[in-house]
């Protein structure tokens, strides 16, 4: 009998400008809008929920300001993570949630809470490269990089790695997430319309086809005042092991993109292709060498 798993996706535009409202505001808009959306999610039946990159804000790296800094939380112990942790519980849902992280003061990651379908605290994924590129990323003034691995959290609904935004642009980390177990990796995202708009459906797609696993991709939509740095240009979908689009969503609508995975599609791709019995992972030194 066919593992299926009905899994979704967020994408949300920011619901309040920043000049004209507290970050305090911003936060609680986003909030609200979330919880009416999982609710939605809920009812459509789904089992594994992702949110976009810092789900209840502004992408705010568009700008360097050390203002931002007040709106980044503890995680587990912070009240969003709890709060996802009563909806998760309500609903008996997965949720994959991605928020600014305060480790300690003046400490700062891109993080990604993992909630089971009990409201249980599984552990957390810290993006790992941070960009830091004209105009409008700059990364670096915000973010540390991870410091814990690629982790695979082991869920009531399948086994899930996280992957943030611009790591997707880094194949070594999701082949060690498929390597660690992932059957689906979840990509929240922000980004905008021009250089890397082409490599949306390229890259994680080919993800997919060179792990055989899911991959859940998620892009956030609208313009953000007062930057203005570009569209977020939304179509997040689902690809399937063979690196098939399952679904994909609109450009420029708030919506929740929902697909059901079979995961027993990967043991079948993989008996098929073989690519994990014919890596030869003793001839790649050289990735971890020092020189370029």
């Amino acid at each position: 009998m066919p593992r299926m798993v009905r899994c979704g996706l967020i994408q949300a535009k920011n619901e309040l400008t920043t000049p004209d409202h507290s970050l305090d505001e911003i936060k609680q808009a986003m909030n609200d809008k979330h919880v009416r959306m999982i609710e939605e999610a809920a009812a459509k039946g789904v089992q594994v929920l992702c949110l976009q990159e810092i789900f209840n804000g502004p992408y705010f790296c568009a700008e360097q300001d050390k203002k931002w800094y007040a709106s980044a939380e503890m995680i587990p112990n912070g009240p969003t993570t709890e709060l996802m942790q009563g909806l998760a519980r309500k609903h008996q849902m997965v949720i994959v949630v991605p928020i600014y992280e305060e480790e300690m003061p003046g400490v700062y990651y891109n993080t990604a809470a993992v909630i089971d379908a009990d409201g249980s605290y599984l552990g957390k994924y810290r993006k790992q490269h941070i960009p830091h590129t004209a105009p409008g990323f700059w990364e670096k003034f915000y973010f540390k990089p991870g410091n814990l691995g690629y982790p695979v959290f082991k869920t009531r609904h399948g086994i899930i790695g996280v992957y943030i935004c611009y790591d997707r642009h880094f194949p070594e980390g999701a082949r060690l997430l498929a390597m660690n177990g992932a059957e689906i990796i979840f990509n929240p995202s922000a980004t905008v319309a021009g250089l890397s708009e082409y490599l949306w459906k390229l890259e994680q797609p080919a993800h997919a086809v060179a792990n055989q696993v899911f991959v859940g991709a998620i892009n956030r939509v609208g313009t953000e005042e007062p930057w203005n740095i570009g569209e977020f240009y939304g179509q997040s979908y689902f690809c399937d092991p063979r690196g098939q689009m399952i679904v994909v969503g609109s450009r420029d609508q708030d919506e929740i993109i929902v697909a059901d995975l079979d995961l027993d599609l990967i043991r079948e791709v993989r008996d098929t292709w073989q690519f994990f019995r014919d890596r030869r992972p003793e001839t790649y030194g050289r990735l971890v060498e020092l020189a370029p």
